[in-house]
């Protein structure tokens, strides 16, 4: 099995919440949260700064830590054919914004960054990191775990 840890920021201020249009080498395009793998010996609060202003261009501090959510992704769902199944760990943390411009990311996966009403991310093609971040921020529960997001119509792994 395949293990991906990941940090995600959920920025949410004036009822948006800031969203980056991910482009994956196959083409698929999906909305997420902004955030990504952690490097080797990377500090995953460390990890949510810098993929926040690589993929948007803006700096953000990390206000909290929301929780973390682990999932396998099956082998046969991955998106390239002979994978192994993927165990998926996201640490998601709440994030305000401090400064930069909005902007896409150089030569990245980031097609294009964001801010949109959160009323409006239920009708947008996008990754379950998004619900799962959304969701843990509106409820913060005090485990910091929520039920697992099914996947399938506009929601996807």
């Amino acid at each position: 099995m395949d293990l991906r840890l990941a940090a995600y920021a959920v920025c949410i201020e004036d009822g948006r919440v800031l969203l980056a249009h991910s482009v994956k080498p196959d083409g698929t395009r999906t909305w997420t949260l902004p955030g990504g793998r952690v490097e080797d010996a990377e500090d995953p609060f460390d990890t949510v700064v810098r993929e926040v202003a690589e993929e948007t261009g803006l700096d953000a501090v990390v206000e909290c830590l929301l929780g973390v959510d682990s999932r396998v992704v099956p082998a046969a769902e991955r998106r390239v054919p002979g994978r192994p199944a993927l165990q998926n760990v996201g640490i998601f943390y709440r994030a305000r914004i401090t400064g930069g411009q909005l902007r896409p990311e150089p030569n990245g996966e980031t097609a294009e960054s964001i801010w949109t009403p959160v009323s409006d991310v239920a009708r947008l093609d996008r990754s379950s990191l998004l619900d799962i971040g959304l969701s843990l921020a509106r409820t913060t529960p005090a485990t910091g775990h929520v039920d697992p997001v099914p996947v399938g119509g506009l929601i996807r792994h």
